[in-house]
């Protein structure tokens, strides 16, 4: 599975249709605008992915990048 994919499959876990709710992507966009959790609903998480998708891409590349490097494939 690529490792951006992976990250979002886990990061939504329980959540996956309505990745919204998830309370771990909540803490992350919580920690990122200082917006509180409570406050985050469906508008505010499509705004804010498609106000940083530059941002966002950028971190999912990197995520994969720690991925192969915490486990590498062996030959």
């Amino acid at each position: 599975m690529p490792p951006i994919v992976r990250f979002m499959w886990n990061a939504t876990r329980g959540h996956r249709l309505a990745p919204w709710r998830s309370p771990y992507l909540l803490w992350r966009m919580e920690t990122y605008t200082g917006i509180k959790m409570q406050q985050i609903h469906f508008i505010e998480f499509w705004l804010f992915l498609w106000r940083e998708r530059e941002q966002l891409w950028r971190f999912l590349k990197w995520t994969g990048e720690m991925e192969r490097y915490a486990r590498p494939k062996v030959p």
